[in-house]
């Protein structure tokens, strides 16, 4: 089968996330990839109402969907904002970590933050280079350089590592598994 020939992969799965490059430079595979795992933290979410997403994991353990919302508003806070852009802002929540749930926020509230973290992050992104450093900026690694490419991999970590709890807080909730 020619180039011409090959079948193209949809650009978005049934669900609406969308599909990393499979093939090509690395700043977009990277960036794909950590767009596919906001969209999957966001799918977790969709469809629960606000009793639900502050349903904790299994005890001991106090995780909850909302939790996650807004710890990785935190992340995205963090990350680009204080150690790529070296600005100093103050946390998304007062709790700072953001898994503390304030009975007055619920999920969508959450979200809107969440989002306006991820515009943010992409702003800032814009015009950098995968070479570009920023430092960290808390104990005990503060001062240290750390890479544009360095930061987006710890991200895609980041989120991939708590989409497997969120798989498991949703089958929790209400069965729903996969994606």
């Amino acid at each position: 089968m020619t180039t011409d020939q090959t079948p193209q992969a949809p650009h978005t799965l049934p669900d609406g996330r969308p599909i990393p490059s499979m093939t090509g430079p690395e700043r977009p595979m990277l960036e794909g990839w950590l767009d596919f795992h906001r969209a999957t933290l966001e799918l977790k979410c969709r469809g629960l109402d606000d009793a639900q997403v502050r349903r904790a994991s299994a005890e001991p353990s106090e995780l909850t969907l909302l939790g996650l919302v807004q710890h990785l508003a935190e992340v995205e806070r963090n990350w680009f904002q204080r150690v790529l852009a070296g600005l100093d802002v103050p946390p998304v929540f007062e709790e700072g970590t953001g898994y503390a749930l304030d009975p007055d926020r619920g999920l969508e509230e959450a979200l809107v933050a969440w989002r306006r973290e991820v515009a943010r992050g992409r702003e800032l992104l814009a015009g950098r280079s995968l070479e570009d450093t920023g430092r960290i900026v808390d104990a005990p690694l503060a001062g240290i350089a750390v890479s544009v490419r360095w930061v987006l991999i710890h991200l895609i970590e980041e989120y991939a590592r708590h989409n497997g709890h969120a798989d498991i807080i949703r089958e929790r909730i209400d069965g729903v598994t996969g994606a």
